[in-house]
């Protein structure tokens, strides 16, 4: 099994798509109601950011908001 050793450029774009994944989990979890579209919506992004949380190339990347989109879509 071979490591995963991603660039700067690469933990970059993750980065960015896993902030992009609290967006959209904030964003549905602030709705009063969501249909099962956007709670399969929210299940699929949080389940993205608890993989991400769980890689060991992070540099000095907050991972705060990741873990916090984690609780709140599950909550």
């Amino acid at each position: 099994m071979s490591v995963e050793t991603p660039t700067a450029a690469e933990i970059a774009q993750n980065y960015s798509a896993a902030l992009d994944s609290v967006t959209v989990i904030t964003d549905l979890m602030a709705l009063d109601a969501r249909d099962a579209d956007q709670t399969a919506t929210v299940a699929r992004n949080v389940e993205h950011l608890e993989l991400m949380v769980a890689k060991d190339y992070w540099t000095t990347e907050d991972l705060a908001p990741l873990n916090s989109a984690i609780t709140a879509g599950k909550a």
